[in-house]
């Protein structure tokens, strides 16, 4: 495909040259030599008038032109990329498709685990990754890598089509043995315990409870932080500390550990969890079904219909 001399594969040249800002980089993001992609970048420059990339100490630095050019450039390929690669007659019984999810530990135990287990029913040739979020967390959805994002509502990227799952609470958590934690808590015995909390990314993202008491002006202690959520009950166990952790999630390890989960003294705003996906994959109709089965498992989740929820109860039952 030829645009007045600009041809489809200089076109992806140019949306890896302006994403990596690094000829090197690049190159091996396109399978050519250095030498090769200096040469398409000379073509680029050529084309458009303009340095496109230009060299500033150690690195590379995009002109204003470029960073003109880099969204729609993005937003083409991502649309020709789904045009072609989008079937009209979606069965899912027999696709083969990948999907990519960047989430957490946490939406990965709660909603993905009984996302995936109706995947392998309906759809046993699809198959699903998920990636943590780290410190880019919606760098995906922007560059088209992901293919949906589960995150809290208020971190979602702009101008992408989204959709809400459910809304979450949150609860203390103590281990069973906890001498210090009855039924339930002040806000004074809440604040003296030893707390587990969760930080992310290189720069240690707190988690939302830190972040709610401090705009509060409350200070407690942590004594350890991890990160994942995963984890936070389980250090706790044998301990007299405590952890917030999501309900869902706090119900979900209360089942299988000495845990006891205990009201918060404090009102935390409840969180919505949404799902979130790029533009270009909205008609996509193995995208469509992919975004049903994930919110036929939140509704599940909500009325507690899983198949987690439900091997549990055969568990109890056996064992009654």
């Amino acid at each position: 495909m030829r645009l007045n001399r600009l041809d489809l594969n200089l076109l992806v040249a140019l949306d890896a040259l302006l994403a990596e800002k690094n000829i090197t980089r690049a190159g091996q993001r396109l399978s050519l030599s250095q030498s090769a992609t200096s040469g398409v970048l000379a073509r680029l420059r050529d084309y458009f008038g303009d340095p496109l990339l230009m060299q500033v100490g150690r690195t590379m630095r995009l002109t204003p032109k470029a960073e003109e050019l880099q969204k729609p450039v993005r937003d083409v390929l991502l649309t020709i990329q789904s045009t072609i690669a989008m079937q009209p007659g979606f069965e899912a019984a027999t696709s083969t498709r990948h999907f990519r999810v960047t989430a957490s530990d946490y939406p990965v135990s709660v909603l993905l685990a009984e996302a995936a287990r109706r995947m392998a029913e309906q759809a046993p040739g699809v198959t699903l990754e998920i990636v943590m979020p780290w410190d880019d967390v919606t760098g995906g959805i922007e560059r088209g890598e992901i293919d949906m994002l589960i995150m809290p509502r208020q971190y979602l990227a702009a101008g992408h089509p989204s959709e809400a799952l459910y809304a979450e609470g949150y609860s203390c958590v103590v281990w069973a043995g906890n001498t210090q934690v009855g039924e339930h808590l002040t806000l004074d015995q809440y604040m003296a315990l030893g707390h587990v909390t969760t930080g992310f990314g290189s720069q240690r993202q707190p988690s939302l409870e830190e972040w709610f008491l401090k705009s509060s002006a409350l200070s407690r202690r942590i004594e350890v932080t991890t990160n994942n959520f995963n984890t936070l009950p389980l250090l706790v166990l044998g301990t007299q500390r405590v952890a917030t952790m999501h309900t869902r999630l706090a119900r979900l390890f209360a089942r299988t550990l000495p845990l006891r989960i205990v009201p918060l003294p404090v009102e935390f705003p409840s969180m919505v969890w949404s799902m979130q996906w790029p533009r270009h994959l909205s008609a996509d109709p193995a995208h469509q079904w992919f975004r049903g089965v994930v919110r036929a498992a939140a509704d599940a989740g909500d009325a507690g219909v899983s198949v987690a929820d439900q091997l549990w109860g055969e568990l109890a039952a056996g064992r009654a």
